[in-house]
């Protein structure tokens, strides 16, 4: 009896098994108008086809160049749409904006880090449009930045003092490196009023925990795809990874925000994020009560967004640069012409900076630092004529848009000609209208709202670097191949150069 009782067990559970990670979902379409599938195989599906580059984006694009811009997958039991042409991304941007506007349960609701706190991960609803607004409105918007812009000329000064002293001593730089300290000390200072301490070691946990936050993106990715089917049996993936890095954040930030406290009762005024975010959060008529929580995860968003895809951005951008001695030495003249050589390059030279604007494009063109944008199709619906079940994963895959040679010529080139040609003929607008061809920092409601400081921030950066130094290598080119094991685009070797002063007499800011 005990034998057949265990029999029966084992059966239930392997039945089960196979029916929460196996079994293709039911439609009532059965499947006739799905997008075209590639061969697939029994239970995996289509892993195997995304497993053989580690680099998924790489992946996907070998996959729609083969069999189509949108394509219907599988894995296990679960479907995913995607997508990876400029077309397709107009029809779904155009028609199912708020359809697709949706992310997917977080694994782990708990955390601060994509929990069900975050604006980034959270779904789309009240909490989210009462962040958005305050996102466009008062914290990254156009006046909102303007504010804060003389925290981000500080800041810069800062980066420029420390590559001269690097530079006086022939020191090597690790490009990636010291622009996530320029950004995670504007970010602190925007947020905060004040730049992260390096005496008390608050500046390094704050990188530190961006870094190990950026190094779970991949494992998050793949706990919320299969967070519902596991979390039926009470499996809840990398869910000690995500808290560890949750319950430090809460830690450090608690403190700050205290400290802030203390600060708005000694009638401190001040008009940084935290101001605002605080405001809200004592607001008892605002349209969304938010908690601390709320504050913290936005805190952390901010930090994550800001710090580790701007200072990737920048330093593949530098890579090109450096392997591309004619365009450096064109920027270097445009620079030198707009900004002249007695002061540093600030943030109301970039719109008279149109090459500079021209290579920031390029290099977001071919190395988006988020190459993957994944959503939740909400309520089926038709994309391209093709019927596309609720709550299916859809990734966008906006690296092969962009490399599409449908679109652009020479596409897997660095141009920046190319940016320049559009805005002089006025072109930008109609391709916009037409379609989605250039989207580093996604599209519709749920597009990046940091977009404009990002381009400022890059954009600086950058200019900074290039009016102030030459650079020096090992070798005669560097090494583009991308790592891999993470969402986020970044070198697989950090480039590593020496900076060089060039003859200025840069007065302060």
């Amino acid at each position: 009896m005990a034998v057949l009782i265990i029999f029966i067990l084992l059966c239930l559970l392997s039945f089960l098994c196979y029916s929460l990670f196996f079994m293709k979902p039911k439609d009532s379409r059965d499947g006739r108008d799905l997008p075209p599938s590639p061969p697939s195989l029994p239970i995996i599906g289509h892993l195997h086809l995304i497993l053989l580059s580690t680099l998924t984006h790489k992946s996907f694009q070998r996959l729609s160049s083969k069999y189509g811009p949108l394509l219907h997958l599988r894995i296990f039991h679960v479907p995913i749409v995607l997508a990876s042409s400029a077309s397709v991304a107009y029809e779904i941007f155009r028609d199912q904006d708020v359809n697709v506007s949706f992310r997917h349960s977080p694994p782990i609701e708990e955390s601060l880090f994509l929990g069900s706190y975050s604006f980034i991960s959270a779904p789309y609803g009240d909490y989210w449009k009462f962040m958005r607004k305050l996102m466009v409105t008062k914290i990254l918007g156009p006046q909102a930045l303007e504010r804060s812009r003389r925290f981000r000329e500080d800041e810069l000064d800062r980066f420029y003092k420390t590559l001269l002293d690097k530079a006086m001593k022939k020191e090597s730089v690790e490009i990636v490196e010291e622009a996530a300290k320029l950004n995670n000390n504007t970010i602190c200072k925007m947020i905060m009023g004040r730049s992260c301490s390096e005496e008390t070691g608050e500046a390094e946990r704050i990188r530190g925990l961006v870094t190990e936050s950026m190094a779970l993106t991949k494992k998050i990715f793949l706990a919320t795809i299969f967070h519902k089917p596991l979390k039926k049996l009470g499996i809840s993936l990398f869910k000690k990874e995500i808290m560890s890095v949750s319950r430090k954040f809460d830690e450090l930030l608690e403190k700050i925000l205290v400290e802030h406290e203390e600060k708005m009762e000694e009638h401190h005024q001040g008009t940084d994020m935290m101001d605002v975010l605080l405001e809200a959060y004592r607001d008892e008529n605002a349209e969304y009560k938010i908690t601390r929580n709320h504050i913290k995860s936005m805190f952390v968003d901010l930090f994550i967004a800001g710090t580790d895809t701007s200072s990737t951005t920048i330093q593949w951008i530098m890579a090109e640069i450096i392997n591309h001695p004619k365009i450096l030495e064109r920027l270097r003249e445009e620079i030198d012409f707009v900004v002249g050589k007695t002061r540093l390059i600030q943030e109301t030279d970039l719109p008279n900076l149109l090459y500079l604007q021209a290579i920031i494009k390029e290099g977001l063109r071919l190395h988006p630092p988020g190459p993957l944008l994944p959503r939740t199709v909400q309520e089926r619906c038709e994309i391209k004529g093709f019927h596309i079940p609720e709550k299916t994963i859809l990734v966008v895959n906006s690296y092969a848009i962009m490399r599409d040679p449908d679109f652009w010529e020479d596409p897997d080139e660095f141009k920046p000609e190319r940016f320049l040609s559009i805005s002089r003929s006025g072109q930008e607008d109609e391709i916009r209208d037409k379609f989605l061809k250039y989207i580093p920092f996604a599209s519709g409601r749920r597009g990046c709202p940091g977009t404009n400081l990002a381009y400022a921030s890059v954009g600086t950066a950058v200019g900074v670097m290039v009016q102030c130094f030459d650079w020096k290598i090992e070798g005669e080119n560097v090494n583009m191949n991308e790592a891999a094991g993470t969402m986020v685009l970044t070198m697989a070797h950090p480039l590593k150069c020496t900076p060089v002063p060039r003859t200025l007499n840069l007065l302060p800011p």
